[in-house]
């Protein structure tokens, strides 16, 4: 009599998407175009500062009950690198958050998403002075691909439209959210061989009490948060996607490929952002569209399967 052999135990889907980079990288700029869509919306209603703290500390208290394990056995690496650990802190979460937040209330969302366009030059950059990890001839040539896909699809086919813009102070303040951001993104590599949820609970925690006394500030001068339907659905959806989700894939996706070439999937974010508009504001689908889709995809292809130089 033969006895069948037991069939092979299912495939864990939460391991698999664990080491699917180019997925991860792609959910993450699409949580994170939610984002700025959603911001922009109820920019007026929430106080940006506020909703930050609340924002950071609210993921830690949903990862602290599945991440205490790992913090308690990672914690001598944390304090081993305590300083880098709060540097991160700071600029990928407390003012890099902060600072968009805020932004968005005296800038455009058409602005914000051609700002963004620019995030992988700025990894790039900080990448090259800090660590001397320089661009490829084909990451250069897949940004500069999906950057010009990206202007097709802001600028509505319309080139000339570029010089008719206008930026102002919270332009600015955008940008340099995306300086800090990309710093955080080259320095990701660098961080303490420890858990993801370690790594996630630690930073938001110490962001968000960097960011308390902005918040109280904040609220001293009057502008407080209501906690009406508006609110409280913008928070659901922030602390679930661009938060948690979205942080926990990238720092993944940088770990597994690196930040040159995670970098170009900042320029899907404009491209869920248009669909987004496309899907649920009634915007008509229009051939430059498709033309800037296709470019945005083929420059991300072309610069993500490149490896990085050194200087």
């Amino acid at each position: 009599m033969t006895i069948a052999s037991p069939a092979p135990p299912a495939s864990n889907p939460a391991s698999w998407l664990n080491n699917q980079p180019y997925l991860l990288l792609s959910l993450s700029s699409l949580f994170w175009a939610g984002n700025i869509v959603l911001a922009r919306h109820v920019g007026a209603h929430v106080p940006p500062l506020t909703v930050t703290t609340i924002r950071w500390f609210g993921v830690f208290l949903i990862l602290l009950p599945f991440s205490w394990p790992h913090l308690k056995r990672d914690w001598p690496a944390l304090r081993k690198s305590l300083p880098l650990m709060l540097f991160l802190s700071l600029v990928g979460f407390a003012f890099n958050n902060a600072i968009s937040y805020w932004a968005l209330q005296y800038t455009e969302a058409l602005n914000a998403l051609l700002i963004q366009s620019a995030g992988p030059l700025f990894v790039a950059l900080w990448s090259l002075v800090l660590f001397g990890v320089r661009l490829t001839g084909g990451q250069l040539a897949g940004i500069a691909i999906s950057l010009i896909g990206v202007l097709i699809i802001i600028l509505r086919g319309d080139l000339a439209a570029l010089a008719s813009i206008s930026f102002n102070r919270g332009d600015i303040m955008f940008a340099s959210s995306l300086v800090a951001f990309g710093l955080y993104s080259a320095f990701i590599p660098r961080r303490p061989k420890v858990h993801q949820l370690s790594f996630l609970s630690f930073t938001t925690c110490c962001g968000a009490l960097m960011l308390l006394p902005t918040a109280i500030w904040e609220a001293w001068r009057g502008n407080v948060i209501q906690f009406d339907a508006v609110t409280l659905a913008t928070l659901g959806y922030i602390l679930i996607f661009p938060s948690t989700l979205a942080y926990l894939f990238f720092n993944r996706g940088v770990a597994l490929i690196g930040p040159n070439r995670a970098a170009p999937f900042f320029h899907l974010v404009p491209v869920f952002g248009s669909a987004m508009a496309i899907l649920l504001l009634g915007e008509k689908l229009r051939p430059f569209h498709l033309i800037g889709y296709a470019l945005v995809l083929a420059g991300v292809v072309i610069a993500s399967r490149q490896g990085s130089a050194a200087t």
